[in-house]
């Protein structure tokens, strides 16, 4: 299967890339597959048609183009009175209304994706405790001086005693481990009597107990043992026939596998005799290795274990999941990371790669999703985006959207699933449901009044960053082996000990010098074209021959490769590592000869600027700008992101820099010119498209020039709160919450005024704006939030607003800068201005009771905790900067 993924790969850069001039009319009217999806959480699961289908035609309406469907805990108790119910996971009424909104979706043209279980990890009722994650257990018992035979320790079900050992130390630590028969006897096996206290070390092939997390009603149960192939087509003949069942002839575009957080799953009952099969020798008198120092050895035994995990996971999950989900006409889209340890060629074996987290200036899963569909040739990579975002929920804003989802198209993502959107009847009242751990971007927000424009900005770009071929010169080769050499019994992740491995420097090293990166493990090497031009690798120290062989042919076919602080000197794995070692010892000093930088800062820019120029570089130097750059047929795209919450003034040096300059309008889809000095401004959070291209030259978008011009609209402001039935003139503007009487408001408030225009203030054709005034930044949040981030910047507007101008909608205004075009709706003489400003749905909670989980808890168990409700106060909104009209 990953031999086929591969040949695709090689066959990619053969297809023709498309020409600047039809993406640029894509990118001006992008197609309904780039939009964005929600993830949409059915609390209970509780769901009526009529419900279902109203928030899906708002959905629709705010550019929302599918929804990935995910059961979770109940939210709300039965109630007679009003009628509302819970029903079961997997029972007839909510296979119904996954049918129903099967039905809708297609009626709209929307995508629907399901999440093949509730919560996550898979795992459910069906699943029996010999089917459940596994886990090796260790059980350390004080062996007393002159003691001849000790207890075994208990056993239940699912559980079997493997091996024992009797060494020197204590419960700490110990030494020289010795293997003793499992020849048990009323309890208790024999061992030989020494002098002094030992210690007996017991391994038990036990069961994490882990059970299904955020479980919808009825879907509680044992997480499955992710290694197992029985377990898993198991879970796929009970809880996935269920949901074929639902669909039937019309099945969903995707079923979907969230976060791997089976934790601590490190065994499976038949892990020794796939050991031996795989590893060539007896796992089980080297089993100490796994929990404590036994010598030289010790991490070579370690990596054939983690090896060998890493395969059970990828046969006996992914691939039973993938071909399950092709016999019934649907793709397979899997967040391929986390515990057990999958790798990132592990994405081979999945359809959709997805990837999750912000963080484009470190080592992050959502680059390795990235780096897997640009190395198998997958066209989209999807991110779970938005988790966590500026806690509590109903806190998050436009702004935070946009600041986060570019931190992922940084990244290579071109698919966002938002997290998320919660399913609310009209009995949760305002603002309704929301995941105990996520933003909440439904209807029930104030500022849904722009949210039209916000999805197509993430459409247009999603939609260019599929176009053409990625450019990314470097490939940084991940520590794929000392990660494995470095696990221990428990808690077992590639990429988690990978980033730790990694460290802080190599990342950032790598994009301040002008570069974008993949990265690349031995897997993806041996099967793939590697369209790099520098492979850099990070103080590695294991690397299997083969892998340097292939270095070897790189280098000979012109790529350059680069080795950090140290040459990899040692062969991963057991056996024969002798021979092996002395091989990579050999082919690492013919490869690098002594070329190794010394350090992972100045050292590795100026080795990675000696091999290849840099592709676009900054004056001044501009670390919070990324740059994603993308080849078509016929010209270049750079989308370019500044992550800060300041202006910069910058000129730009791209190496791509043939054919004519343009700035394509991230939010119009308009062109214009780029002058010659490649001088580009940006406002805090803006993003940038700059394309060359042998196409024709476009206008410049500013006909005449000429000195500002500038009408002030600072007093004199109707506001109308109508909901609260408040109107008011408005001598100065000042924030809602200085008034008692709108302190707690969440909505739209209105504000307008006539405004008589000269009509030289008009003359000359140039653009006219409406200017809500300059924002400020502010400090990040002390201590900074475990989870999730936000844009450290106060808008004057708060928190968005749409702007008429003569009964004419003109615009959103959200974002820095905050303005907006009006001159096309302007004339001579006298204007009627309204602005419909809207705030976030937070001030409301602050304002009443929130509530009370106590007899929810008492039915279904504490199955959530509502996140940093003590966060929960109102927010300063409205309008709180005078305006003007300005031409420029």
């Amino acid at each position: 299967m990953r031999r086929l993924a591969a040949v695709l790969a090689l066959l990619l850069p053969l297809v023709a890339a498309q020409d600047a001039g039809t993406v640029q009319r894509g990118f001006g009217a992008p197609p309904d597959d780039a939009r964005i999806l929600m993830r949409w959480w059915w609390f209970g699961p509780s769901a009526t048609h009529a419900e279902l289908e109203r928030e899906l035609r708002a959905m629709k309406q705010g550019g929302i183009g599918g929804v990935e469907v995910q059961a979770v805990y109940p939210l709300a108790l039965d109630d007679p009175a009003t009628g509302f119910r819970n029903y079961r996971h997997l029972s007839d009424e909510f296979l119904d209304a996954l049918r129903f909104t099967r039905q809708v979706t297609r009626q709209l043209g929307m995508r629907m994706d399901v999440t093949l279980g509730s919560g996550w990890p898979f795992g459910g009722p069906t699943i029996r405790v010999t089917e459940a994650s596994g886990e090796l257990k260790v059980v350390r018992t004080t062996v007393r001086a002159g003691t001849d035979s000790v207890a075994v320790p208990g056993t239940g079900a699912g559980e079997s005693l493997i091996a024992a050992f009797v060494a020197d130390g204590d419960g700490k630590g110990f030494r020289k481990p010795v293997e003793v028969a499992l020849a048990v006897k009323e309890g208790r096996i024999a061992i030989k009597p020494e002098p002094g206290q030992r210690v007996a070390l017991f391994f038990v092939a036990s069961r994490t107990g882990q059970q299904v997390k955020r479980a919808a009603y009825g879907a509680e149960g044992f997480v499955f043992d992710h290694y197992s192939r029985a377990a898993t087509e198991r879970y796929l003949k009970t809880t996935g026939a269920r949901f074929a069942e639902a669909f039937g002839p019309e099945p969903p575009y995707a079923i979907f596998s969230d976060s791997l957080e089976v934790y601590g799953a490190d065994w499976t009952p038949d892990l020794l005799d796939e050991f031996q099969k795989r590893r060539g020798y007896d796992l089980r008198p080297h089993l100490p290795a796994l929990v404590g120092d036994v010598g030289p050895e010790t991490a070579a035994i370690r990596h054939d274990w983690g090896e060998t995990l890493t395969e059970l996971v990828d046969e006996n999950y992914l691939k039973p999941i993938r071909a399950w989900a092709a016999a019934h006409g649907v793709k397979f889209r899997s967040q391929t990371y986390g515990y057990p340890p999958v790798s990132l060629s592990s994405n081979a074996l999945v359809d959709l790669p997805e990837g999750e987290g912000p963080r484009w200036r470190e080592f992050c899963e959502t680059r390795w999703a990235s780096s897997a569909s640009h190395l198998y040739g997958r066209k989209v990579t999807s991110s779970e985006t938005w988790t966590w975002l500026h806690s509590p929920a109903w806190r998050a804003t436009p702004l935070d959207m946009k600041a986060e989802a570019d931190r992922h198209f940084l990244q290579g993502v071109n698919q966002l699933v938002g997290h998320g959107w919660p399913y609310s009847p009209k009995e949760a009242g305002e603002p309704g449901w929301a995941f105990y751990a996520a933003a909440a971007f439904s209807d029930h927000n104030p500022w849904w009044i722009v949210m039209p424009e916000l999805t197509q900005y993430f459409q247009r770009v999603s939609y260019l960053l599929r176009q053409g071929e990625p450019v990314n010169d470097v490939a940084l080769y991940l520590p794929t082996d000392d990660a494995w050499a470095r696990f221990q019994a428990g808690p077992v992740s590639l990429n988690q000990t990978i980033k730790k491995l990694l460290g802080p420097d190599v990342i950032p090293t790598i994009l301040d010098s002008g570069y974008n990166f993949d990265f690349l493990d031995d897997e993806a090497m041996r099967e793939t074209s590697l369209p790099y031009r520098v492979i850099v690798l990070p103080h590695i120290e294991r690397i299997p021959v083969a892998t340097l062989e292939r270095l070897e042919e790189f280098e000979k076919r012109g790529g350059k490769v680069i080795a950090t602080v140290r040459a990899p000197s040692v062969a991963p794995g057991f056996v024969d590592a002798a021979r092996k070692t002395a091989e990579v010892t050999a082919l690492s000093r013919r490869l690098f000869g002594g070329r190794v930088t010394g350090d992972e800062r100045g050292e590795l820019a100026a080795a990675l600027h000696a091999s290849v120029a840099p592709d676009v570089t900054f004056d001044p130097p501009a670390p919070e700008i990324g740059v994603v750059h993308r080849r078509l047929a016929d010209g270049d795209v750079y989308f370019l992101a500044n992550t800060g919450n300041e202006a910069r003034q910058e000129r730009i040096a791209f190496r791509a820099h043939e054919g004519h300059a343009a700035i394509w309008d991230v939010f119009t889809g308009k062109a214009r010119r780029l002058d010659g000095s490649r001088a580009v401004s940006f406002a805090p959070y803006e993003s940038r498209v700059i394309v060359f291209s042998r196409a024709g030259q476009p206008e410049d978008a500013n006909p005449e020039s000429g000195a500002v011009r500038r009408m002030e609209l600072s007093g004199g402001w109707h506001v109308s709160f109508p909901s609260l039935h408040i109107e008011e003139n408005m001598t100065a503007l000042r924030a809602w919450t200085e008034d008692e009487a709108t302190k707690y408001f969440s909505g739209v408030a209105t504000y307008s005024k006539t405004v008589d225009v000269p009509a030289a203030f008009l003359a000359g054709g140039r653009e006219v704006s409406l200017d809500f005034g300059p924002g400020r930044a502010i400090a990040a949040p002390e201590p900074a939030p475990a989870n999730g981030m936000q844009a450290l910047y106060e808008g004057p507007v708060r928190e968005a607003a749409v702007v008429w101008v003569n009964g004419k909608e003109a615009g959103g205004v959200w974002r820095p800068p905050y303005r907006v075009e009006v001159g096309r709706l302007l004339h001579a003489g006298a204007n009627e201005i309204r602005v419909d400003v809207a705030n976030t749905a937070i001030n409301e909670m602050a304002g009443k009771a929130l509530p009370d989980y106590r007899l929810l808890y008492s039915l279904y168990g504490r199955r959530f905790e509502p996140q940093d409700w003590n966060k929960i106060a109102p927010v300063s909104s409205g309008l709180l900067h005078p305006m003007a009209l300005i031409v420029e």
